[in-house]
């Protein structure tokens, strides 16, 4: 997977956060954009979709992008269903409270490689919100981190590192690979020096009255 295609999580998970619930209603106008023989096996999928309590607006949202880059329909139709097979596996892996946010995020993990166990322990390692780790994830298999290399990585800082503490590590972890260190290797020490500094500013901040 392309690092231009993992980029793309981040407008999907925009459209996650601000779209209307009934927006992928099967008479939505945007459906209008795709010919007339992909537009109905489409609003077929995304209703299944809205069946099975999946988010829809990314399904559509998979839809249009592939009208506007020209994409032939039967393209079309594959791209939505395995969006809509990953949104479904994202969703046993994190669980029903999932948000649709993370549900996005949880897909694009799954699609750069991550396997479901891993979003499984994410889930259980991390009461916050999963959508800033499991982007990192997808971003470090984009920047040539193997998957198992990455999963570790993350998991091993999900737990106590803060989101901008995340995000500064896979901009460690790319800094590093562009200076040419090997990405495991990259990946390793980024989450070590990580590591220590969340440790470090842990032990710094004030203690509430009464602790000891």
């Amino acid at each position: 997977m392309t690092r231009a295609l993992i980029r793309t999580t981040l407008p999907l998970l925009a459209a996650l956060l601000v779209a209307a619930p009934a927006a992928a209603q099967q008479g939505d106008p945007r459906l209008e954009r795709l010919d007339a023989a992909t537009r109905p096996v489409v609003a077929a999928l995304i209703d299944s979709a809205r069946t099975a309590s999946l988010p829809t607006e990314p399904l559509l949202q998979r839809a249009l992008e592939g009208a506007t880059k020209g994409a032939a329909g039967d393209v079309i139709v594959a791209a939505v269903r395995r969006l809509a097979v990953d949104l479904g596996r994202a969703r046993e892996a994190l669980g029903s409270t999932a948000s649709p946010a993370e549900l996005g995020a949880g897909a694009a993990a799954l699609r750069a490689g991550a396997s479901q166990a891993t979003l499984a322990e994410l889930r259980h390692a991390r009461r916050e919100p999963l959508i800033v780790p499991l982007a990192v994830l997808a971003d470090l298999v984009a920047s040539g981190v193997p998957v198992d290399s990455a999963a570790a990585a993350v998991l091993s800082l999900a737990g106590r590192a803060r989101d901008a503490d995340l995000v500064e590590f896979r901009r460690a972890v790319e800094r590093d690979i562009a200076l040419g260190a090997p990405p495991a290797a990259a990946t390793a020490a980024a989450a070590t020096a990580t590591a220590q500094s969340v440790d470090v500013n842990a032990g710094a901040r004030p203690q509430r009255p009464g602790r000891p």
